[in-house]
């Protein structure tokens, strides 16, 4: 099958990841994979890196007309199939030229926020989509109702990880401890993402506050995005000698591997987390939000604690009720590594999307 994906993200994150992935998955499996993303996007050295063609289209509004004709025509150059659109601008976009040349679409939904209610719903995701994919389970219901979906045309396709990269040196992990001043004794609380205001990392720092007299817990956030927005706080919150901010890490695995709790602390938008799943492979207990998927992978009481977005308070009670038994912890990061490769595995990912293209393709016989 001939595939195109059309992504107007510039960022990197979970969404952008789970489409390269899932291109280097399908092409093994014999697809042939094409791209469309916005320019300057993250995703387009990353993609070139892994072999594949890109092409680097201005997706946006005022830019609408002469992207969709270059779409069309890609269609046409490469016998296109199957178009997967990723982001509501490139959605409407790609949607568009895929009706024009007579192609099939499939729109993930990667966001667990919701969706834009009336026509614009079921535009976007019935005119403009033959088949809807999310990537968590609380969104499916809203799209189903408000786009007027039958059940047969979506479906839940949580990302999976690839645990032959998931590799954590133990040695690397005693080093990152070691860096960050944390010793054998204390309790490291992190998280890794891409920092943006919906990650609560403010969260983070009020709990981190609420605990400061606790001098055995330290704190870190590994990841790149708005760094600065918080690492400015540091000082006037008093936290310089126990919290840490360590900008990008380009396999943060070892610094995960290192933490002795994680947190994602989201507020809005997440689907199911990569970081959580990634964290909870690596055996490490969770506390995260009780936001679109992040409870998919946190088991509350089995592979870590849930608890209500923007709530300091609960996130120093969880942090403090893990900190006071390692036994506890292990067990939680036993429970997590299973229910991850029971559940979310790459494999699987590629598995179930395999087969929602043949179906697609075939006209959702």
């Amino acid at each position: 099958m001939k595939i195109l994906h059309t992504e107007s993200s510039r960022g990197w994150g979970g969404q952008e990841i789970r489409i390269l992935r899932e291109a280097e998955g399908m092409r093994k499996r014999g697809h042939e994979v094409i791209l469309a993303v916005n320019t300057g996007g993250a995703l387009i050295p990353r993609a070139k890196d892994a072999g594949f063609l890109v092409y680097e289209l201005l997706f946006r509004k005022i830019s609408a007309f002469k992207t969709i004709h270059a779409l069309v025509q890609i269609c046409r150059d490469h016998q296109i199939e199957l178009i997967n659109t990723h982001s509501s601008l490139d959605a409407w976009i790609g949607g568009i030229a895929a009706r024009i040349g007579k192609r099939k679409v499939i729109r993930t939904r990667h966001l667990s926020t919701p969706i834009r209610k009336g026509l614009n719903s079921h535009i976007l995701y019935r005119g403009l989509a033959d088949f809807v994919v999310t990537t968590s389970t609380p969104i499916m219901a809203t799209i189903g109702k408000q786009a007027g979906l039958p059940p047969f045309r979506l479906k839940c396709i949580p990302t999976g990880i690839d645990p032959q990269q998931l590799k954590a040196d133990p040695l690397k992990a005693v080093e990152f401890r070691a860096s960050l001043g944390v010793g054998p004794s204390d309790i490291l609380v992190g998280t890794a993402c891409f920092v943006r205001s919906w990650k609560g990392i403010n969260d983070l720092l009020q709990a981190a506050v609420l605990l400061k007299e606790h001098k055995e817990i330290k704190w870190v956030v590994v990841g790149g995005g708005h760094v600065d927005d918080y690492r400015s706080k540091i000082p006037e919150l008093g936290l310089d000698k126990i919290v840490t901010f360590t900008g990008h890490l380009e396999a943060p695995f070892s610094a995960i591997r290192a933490m002795d709790i994680f947190v994602l602390l989201s507020t809005a938008h997440e689907g199911v987390s990569q970081a959580s799943l990634q964290a909870a492979f690596l055996e490490r207990p969770l506390i995260t939000t009780t936001v679109g998927g992040l409870p998919e992978v946190c088991l509350d009481g089995q592979t870590g604690i849930v608890i209500p977005p923007n709530s300091p308070e609960s996130v120093a009670k969880a942090v403090m009720k893990l900190a006071d038994s390692s036994q506890v912890r292990a067990q939680l990061g036993s429970n997590g590594k299973q229910h991850v490769e029971e559940k979310f595995t790459i494999q699987q990912t590629l598995d179930e999307m395999e087969n929602v293209y043949n179906l697609v393709n075939s006209g959702l016989k």
